[in-house]
């Protein structure tokens, strides 16, 4: 990939390892109402179990509906996430029309499969009515040192979703050093992705501070040089509002503002909605709440 010599890799985990401890600073000065409700606005609203039923999407799509009404002054997330098979039903009982309908595809969460499976799930998924795509890299391809492969393939599941927004999900716990999740993101980013992706939530470890730190980097980088804003999208063990601020404090620290909107991030998640609303509650009216909605 000639590309990648355009973009050297220009830390080392030290640097990394510090610039998160100065993230974990300033995410202690954000920790605030207002932030609290940017991290909920930017939430892909989540549910990839096995167990799920198509009634699951209605239900989701109906609280999401219903949110508004109850916790007014709290904004809506910015998508609901799910399967495939669900997608039909929530895009039929979705009214809120600012909330995204996210789905996964392309043999997730392995992405052990045939590429030709694989662009086949991603249109499908788009035609019934995903405007998200999250797609996984194939981690074998990747690790054998064929970068080449899952750049092609990036790109074929990108022209199969046509007007739907393409995530690509790094799944960078499997990534063991800084130079592979630099080079995954500069590969995703190269081949289409408008997002870049920690990780499907199904390998351990999920999201880190180090792997976002070093992501918005290669964002960073390869804005620079193209002019195109890529968005991040931290997915994985992201559960407390403290977890989720620090994520905006790292994005903020390296991408600035602009990169603190639906447009730019999203935060994967399942259980960290709830918690966001309870803690929101707390800062502006010193009520303990706990939240069970979602």
């Amino acid at each position: 990939m000639d590309f990648l010599k355009n973009y050297p890799l220009p830390f080392g985990e030290t640097e990394v390892a510090q610039k998160v401890i100065e993230a974990k600073a300033l995410a202690k000065d954000m920790f605030t109402a207002d932030s609290l409700k940017t991290a909920f606005s930017i939430i892909d609203l989540t549910s990839l179990n096995a167990t799920d039923q198509v009634k699951k999407g209605r239900e989701l799509a109906e609280k999401v509906n219903k949110f508004p009404a109850r916790y007014a002054g709290i904004p809506d997330v910015a998508a609901i996430c799910v399967y495939p098979p669900l997608v039909k039903t929530i895009a039929t009982y979705l009214k809120i029309k600012t909330v995204g309908l996210a789905a996964v595809a392309a043999g997730f969460p392995s992405s052990q499969t045939f590429i030709e499976v694989k662009t086949a799930e991603c249109h499908q998924t788009a035609f019934s009515g995903a405007t998200d795509i999250d797609i996984v890299i194939s981690l074998g391809t990747w690790l054998s040192g064929d970068y080449e492969t899952v750049f092609n393939e990036i790109k074929a599941c990108n022209e199969a979703i046509g007007h739907s927004h393409l995530k690509v999900i790094l799944e960078t716990g499997a990534l063991k050093t800084v130079e592979d999740i630099w080079n995954a993101s500069i590969v995703a980013m190269e081949a289409g992705a408008e997002f870049i992706k920690t990780s499907t939530g199904k390998h351990d470890p999920a999201a880190t501070p180090e792997a976002a730190y070093i992501m918005c980097q290669a964002i960073k980088a390869y804005h620079e040089k193209t002019g195109r804003k890529v968005g991040l999208k931290p997915a994985g063990g992201i559960v407390t509002s403290k977890d989720a601020i620090l994520y905006l404090s790292i994005v903020k620290m390296v991408l600035g503002d602009d990169w603190l909107n639906k447009k730019r991030m999203r935060l994967g998640a399942s259980r960290l909605a709830n918690n966001l609303v309870s803690d929101i509650i707390k800062l502006e009216t010193g009520r303990d709440e706990a939240v069970a909605y979602f």
